[in-house]
């Protein structure tokens, strides 16, 4: 159900991080500010992120050190979650071409991790800062042997200060082309991240405030959500890469969101 953002009752607003909390090491400015506001006003705030690289723990810390907000461990949702969830009654032993952190989460969910890769049933792909061609080979080969190829997201690039820089996606796109098996993606906009977005909401309106319309829009629509784009990640300031699905309104930044709220009358999608 999506109303006019300027009335109505509590709301439940799902945030992305990176392009809209905050930028490489740096908060967006006013973040701190709008989602402070957004608690004090009773609307709940959740994070949705597809960087798998990092536990919820450490998703927190960013989110208080770049922005000043005391965000809460049940309020955050990685598509490394997502994937565990996927995981979770299946019995796989997993290889992680990904981070030390993601596979932390594999492992606090109960998914059973191995590194060596000729035990693999399953193999899960997540951003990996720390990337070798021997740990890209293992992927592979586990794949080529019949193991299930499960990617968190995949996201090309995502934003940073210097610009655009590889994402999961880049990683994906590697072993699946040196496979020739699609992998699941578990992700914004894929079912597995919905599910597990969709057990935590405790509003009957719902409003994504993302910087990509392929993940964070696309999420949106197929829920039926209200769709908030941000132009300070992704998309960048002209919102030239938009093209579908298109927003219900388009705002500069984050900080921005409070002043959308209040206005009494306002252009959708401008």
């Amino acid at each position: 159900m999506i109303s006019d953002l300027a009335g109505g009752g509590p709301k439940t607003f799902v945030l992305d991080l990176d392009g809209v909390v905050y930028v490489d090491h740096a908060g967006v400015p006013g973040a701190g500010e709008a989602l402070t506001a957004l608690d004090r006003a009773g609307h709940q705030v959740l994070f949705a992120t597809n960087n798998s690289s990092r536990a919820v723990g450490t998703v927190i810390d960013s989110i208080r050190e770049r922005t000043g907000y005391r965000a809460q461990a049940e309020a955050v949702i990685t598509s490394g979650l997502a994937a565990a969830d996927l995981l979770r009654d299946d019995a796989e032993t997993c290889f992680v071409f990904g981070s030390e952190e993601l596979e932390q989460t594999l492992t606090a969910a109960g998914i059973e991790v191995t590194r060596d890769h000729t035990l693999a049933t399953a193999v899960v792909v997540g951003l990996d800062r720390a990337l070798s061609y021997r740990r890209l080979t293992s992927a592979v080969l586990a794949v080529r042997r019949g193991a299930r190829f499960i990617a968190t997201n995949d996201d090309a690039t995502y934003p940073a200060e210097e610009g655009q820089y590889p994402g999961c996606g880049a990683l994906v796109a590697a072993v699946e082309r040196a496979t020739g098996v699609a992998p699941v993606v578990c992700g914004k906009p894929n079912p597995p991240m919905q599910r597990l977005i969709q057990r935590r909401i405790e509003h009957l309106e719902v409003w994504m405030v993302g910087d990509r319309a392929e993940t964070d829009l696309a999420l949106a629509d197929r829920a039926g959500w209200g769709k908030i784009l941000v132009l300070s990640g992704v998309t960048g300031p002209d919102g030239t890469l938009v093209s579908s699905p298109r927003p219900h309104y388009t705002i500069n930044s984050i900080a921005d969101l409070d002043r959308l709220m209040s206005a009494e009358t306002h252009e959708a999608g401008g």
